[in-house]
């Protein structure tokens, strides 16, 4: 194995600390943004919140589609930094602001025709009070999604830069003016959903006009030089799909199975139902960490990759692995011990609350254990180009265990809910286990992508 000098490495401790802290707390907020549409809404009934939580899962699908054409224009530009190609890196931010505003306008524009029909066939007859609140709400989400696209991508463009302390402070501005705008449009004008909906159409739209000033400039490292002129370079734009489609596809097959599972555990009934909601809550926030450093991992990696520098590629690898397990260790463990007394803010019945306990109890120990493996490590190989690696291994793993055996264990095994969570631990032992092979191997240091 090659030593490192620690005196030529491309990334100190400081420049780490900069980068991650600050995606630490976007991450945090962009879990509880989420969330704050549902709970101020509430106040309007049971049918608004039922219609915005319809509306969640079909844009969490589509943002999901956005949020890896900005992978794939991070994944590229990190590379031409770590070559010193800031020319090229400017160009590739040019060629992702073009697939990101004519991907995001083709969705929304068709959806937005076809919006009920959409829902009807996703959703089939629900009852009309809860449709005419996802309509309401639905519009301005998906006039809302060409913003989005592009401030995924500036901001995907930033932490190349290692400036995510930028992207921090745009998501603290969007939370503010989504809660006050809520605040405004619900409780004062009374637009019900069409209220929540307006507010975040607003904060992205600020967010989104920011962002573009940002990357304009021409003082910043990655910029977009003359974004009126239009200079469409395919090759460069098959480079960023090279990243972008793979990654969209595993997203998407993700989300499509997580829909699935909840599916399944629907059968259940009431009590798995409720157990998983309190599950799906803690969990996401027990993986905050993990979600931050993946993103840090695509600017350290892909940096290192392009720079030809595999062996400080390995080395941060393995110290942005260890640095998850620590940080997750934190979370989980504080969870783990929090567990009854957050789940009694929920208001179970006590079915419920025991289910909800003793699955996310469980959840936390094979999260220490098994996440990084199966979650964090594919960060660091999509980063270096290997992402049609990532995306077959996730998809045959989603499907063959988190889906099927989840259903066997079950249903058919007679186990509920905690079937369903074992079938989701053995996919993660499947994806670790090839993902730690892939890595080890070095069989993404032949993917480098410009």
């Amino acid at each position: 194995m090659q030593r490192i000098d620690k005196s030529s490495l491309l990334f100190d401790n400081r420049y780490l600390r900069a980068l991650i802290i600050p995606l630490l707390i976007e991450t945090l907020l962009s879990v509880t943004i989420g969330m704050m549409d549902t709970i101020m809404v509430a106040r309007v009934g049971e049918h608004a919140v039922s219609g915005v939580s319809l509306i969640d899962s079909i844009a969490n699908l589509l943002i999901f589609l956005f949020s890896a054409f900005a992978t794939g224009g991070a994944v590229v530009a990190s590379q031409y930094l770590g070559r010193k190609d800031e020319k090229s890196a400017c160009f590739s931010a040019k060629q992702l602001m073009y697939l990101s505003i004519a991907f995001s306008l083709a969705v929304s524009i068709i959806i937005l025709i076809f919006r009920r029909g959409v829902l009807d066939l996703i959703y089939g007859h629900i009852e009309s009070n809860v449709m005419d609140s996802a309509l309401s709400y639905f519009t301005p989400i998906l006039i809302s999604f060409p913003f989005l696209a592009v401030l995924n991508s500036c901001n995907a463009l930033f932490r190349s830069m290692g400036k995510s302390r930028i992207t921090m402070i745009v998501a603290i501005i969007m939370n503010l003016i989504n809660v006050s705008g809520n605040a405004f449009f619900i409780y004062v004008l009374d637009l019900e959903t069409f209220g929540a909906g307006l507010a975040s159409l607003i904060s992205r739209i600020v967010a989104c006009a920011y962002m573009v000033y940002k990357v304009s400039r021409k003082s910043e490292q990655i910029h977009v030089e003359n974004p009126l002129k239009v200079e469409v370079d395919l090759p460069m734009i098959r480079r960023i799909l090279r990243i972008a489609l793979p990654s969209g596809i595993e997203n998407s097959v993700f989300h499509i199975g997580k829909i699935l599972i909840s599916s399944t555990v629907a059968s259940f009934g009431t009590t798995s139902i409720a157990a998983n909601a309190v599950f799906n809550a803690l969990s996401t926030f027990a993986n905050i960490p993990g979600s931050a450093i993946g993103m840090a991992a695509v600017t350290v990696v892909g940096q290192c990759c392009g720079a030809k520098e595999y062996h400080q590629a390995t080395y941060y690898g393995k110290k942005l692995l260890g640095l998850t397990y620590l940080m997750m260790g934190v979370t989980c463990l504080t969870i783990f011990i929090l567990t009854p007394e957050l789940a009694r803010l929920y208001n179970l019945s006590d079915a419920a609350y025991s289910l909800a306990v003793t699955a996310t109890r469980l959840n936390m120990w094979q999260t220490i254990l098994f996440w990084p493996l199966a979650f964090t490590i594919p960060n660091f190989l999509r980063a270096a180009g290997d992402a049609k690696f990532t995306m077959i291994v996730s998809i045959v793993s989603m499907w063959l265990f988190r889906v099927l055996l989840s259903r066997i264990l079950g249903v058919n095994l007679g186990w509920g809910f905690i079937g369903v969570c074992w079938g989701m631990f053995i996919d993660w032992y499947c994806r670790g286990i090839f993902f730690v092979w892939r890595f080890v191997r070095g069989g993404w240091k032949t993917k480098t992508v410009v």
